[in-house]
């Protein structure tokens, strides 16, 4: 039996905003039935491209469908480009908690999400190039190399425990760990011997960049600024300036302007792009 929080139980035995919008402004559509977890995203927009509505179908278990309750509760409301912000993470804290085996239900609602704005954008979603360009990994839960790759790189994943808590892959017949971990040794290995370059952020989408910035925040910033008892919160990307908020000590530390260029900005440039400027507000 799992040990759920109430909040997760909640959202199972009474989810918000299940069923489907009528004429919706966008659809995204994540997963496979045969595989076990599936979720499609209605929403509906208002003129000023707010979320006026959001509604699901889940087919899952408890974390699924008490995570996809709890993604339409956070994005009602919320502009596309608020939304666009909005990461697995934001559902596990909004669910208090989830166990590490079903993470990935989190990360089928951040991915329905992100399916949804670039159906509404017109834009191609990773997955979908997955699904033509990808290597299949695990032929169990049909999860491929960039599918590996990208959840790995956005959540600093490292082990293959890791990689199956959030993407389900290796936790079938077992054939693939051996495939998954070489894939994580050559993601770590080129990471620290390969600089970033300022064609990889310009091919992203926008959805990607925030993610990408937000990533490098968490694991690389964040962790920096609590030792001291500061903390920062992105807040907004405007083309190459990434807006952030001092937080804590650092609210009304003098030094934090030399903070933001010296360790916020430097850090970003180093492992995303070396154009990005930060800004404090």
């Amino acid at each position: 039996m799992w040990d759920y929080t109430d909040k997760v139980m909640d959202h199972f035995l009474h989810p918000r905003n299940v069923g489907e919008i009528e004429n919706p402004d966008a659809i995204g559509e994540v997963g496979n039935i045969s595989c076990g977890d599936a979720l499609k995203l209605t929403l509906k927009l208002d003129e000023d491209g707010r979320i006026v509505d959001a509604k699901f179908k889940t087919f899952g278990c408890a974390s699924a469908i008490a995570s996809s309750s709890a993604l339409t509760e956070i994005i009602k409301g919320l502009t596309l480009e608020e939304a666009a912000k909005i990461t697995n993470r934001d559902i596990v804290e909004m669910l208090g908690q989830l166990p590490e085996e079903k993470v990935h239900c989190s990360v089928m609602g951040m991915e329905a999400l992100q399916a949804a704005i670039a159906n509404y954008k017109g834009e191609t979603t990773v997955d979908e190039e997955d699904d033509h360009e990808g290597r299949i990994i695990c032929h169990c839960f049909g999860v491929t190399d960039h599918k590996i790759r990208k959840v790995a790189k956005e959540n600093n994943l490292h082990t293959v425990e890791e990689i199956t808590n959030y993407t389900k892959a290796g936790g079938g017949c077992g054939m693939c760990i051996e495939d998954i971990q070489e894939i994580l040794d050559q993601l770590w290995s080129d990471k620290k011997e390969t600089p970033a370059t300022d064609d990889d952020f310009k091919n992203l989408s926008t959805v990607q960049k925030i993610l990408r910035i937000q990533q490098v925040l968490e694991t690389e910033v964040k962790p920096m600024l609590e030792k001291d008892g500061g903390s920062l919160e992105f807040v907004d990307l405007e083309g190459t300036l990434v807006k952030v908020r001092m937080k804590g000590r650092c609210s009304s530390c003098p030094s934090s302007g030399v903070t933001l260029k010296y360790v916020v900005q430097d850090k970003l440039r180093e492992l995303i792009s070396p154009d990005l400027t930060v800004e404090g507000i």
